[in-house]
């Protein structure tokens, strides 16, 4: 089965409830003390579904001011009607897409308006698509770099000045990808995360003078509905993909986020990389579009 063949399938096959409810995520036990955030403002794009959503409740519940962005106004406003409902939050949203660096000035300036500050940014945002880098369009290429390198980037300057021009420390935490053995399948967001990464590193040093903080944090198979994206046989061969043969859940992300973006915990970090992947960096592999034939071997 070819690559398209394998996207046509993906199509077909109705959507699974991968992860957390949204009532699991106003409830699930966290590890901080709820007024962590208490006074402080946290941007998160991509905040309609998947991880992004989870960080969303995540921070509400901390005690955050909520800003969540994405592509596609319904989703955003299912996540911020899920958490007023659930937890009694008001979260701000903004549609729009972070390829356009006029379109993230306007929404970080808008949080500032909003809530007078802004202390967190979560580049959350982002995505790809299985096939084989051989097939790749300019188009698919483009568009994957566009939003998870250069759209990432855009936020992260646009903060920064803020930041800079206010006078206020902030710390932004890049969600980006366990690149270090590659990532076969989707090779263009590898080299996007590999970007942001050593991106991140770059800026913590020259950012440092301005109390910029700057960090990433790589989940490796969460159960998310992102993983509605990839064929179902291998999105379910995910959870053998680390040493201790399970998935990861939304809040394990989420957790390293605060802890990574707090001041309590993690004022002495910055340009750091944390992998959480159940180990995938040392041992297992992923294949987003199904294993070829060519790599299978007896028992697989």
């Amino acid at each position: 089965m070819n690559s398209s063949d394998k996207a046509a399938r993906v199509q077909l096959e109705p959507p699974k409830q991968w992860g957390m409810t949204d009532e699991e995520l106003a409830t699930h036990p966290m590890p901080f003390r709820p007024d962590l955030f208490a006074g402080k403002a946290v941007l998160i794009s991509g905040g309609g579904s998947g991880l992004g959503r989870a960080m969303a409740y995540q921070m509400a519940r901390l005690g955050a001011d909520v800003m969540i962005c994405g592509r596609r106004a319904e989703k955003l406003a299912e996540t911020a009607t899920g958490i007023e409902r659930l937890l009694g939050r008001a979260v701000a949203t903004r549609a729009m897409t972070i390829r356009d660096p006029a379109q993230v000035d306007a929404l970080v300036a808008e949080a500032w308006e909003r809530f007078g500050r802004l202390d967190v940014l979560v580049n959350n945002g982002g995505g790809q698509f299985p096939q084989a880098a051989i097939d790749y369009t300019v188009k698919g290429w483009n568009a994957v770099i566009d939003t998870n390198l250069n759209g990432t980037w855009y936020m992260m300057q646009s903060a920064a000045r803020q930041w800079r021009d206010h006078g206020h420390p902030g710390s932004i935490v890049n969600i980006v990808a366990v690149v270090s053995r590659g990532m076969p399948q989707v090779a263009h967001t590898c080299a996007a995360r590999a970007g942001v990464i050593y991106l991140s590193k770059s800026l913590a040093v020259e950012w440092a003078p301005l109390r910029i903080r700057v960090n990433c944090v790589a989940p490796g198979s969460i159960a998310t509905d992102g993983l509605n994206v990839y064929p179902r046989e291998a999105a379910e061969a995910f959870r053998v993909s680390n040493p201790m043969l399970t998935l990861g859940d939304a809040y394990d992300i989420g957790n390293a986020v605060a802890y990574l973006a707090a001041e309590d915990t993690g004022k002495f970090i910055t340009g750091e990389l944390l992998a959480v992947d159940g180990g995938r960096q040392m041992w297992g592999e992923d294949w987003p579009a199904g294993i070829p034939d060519y790599f299978r071997v007896q028992g697989r």
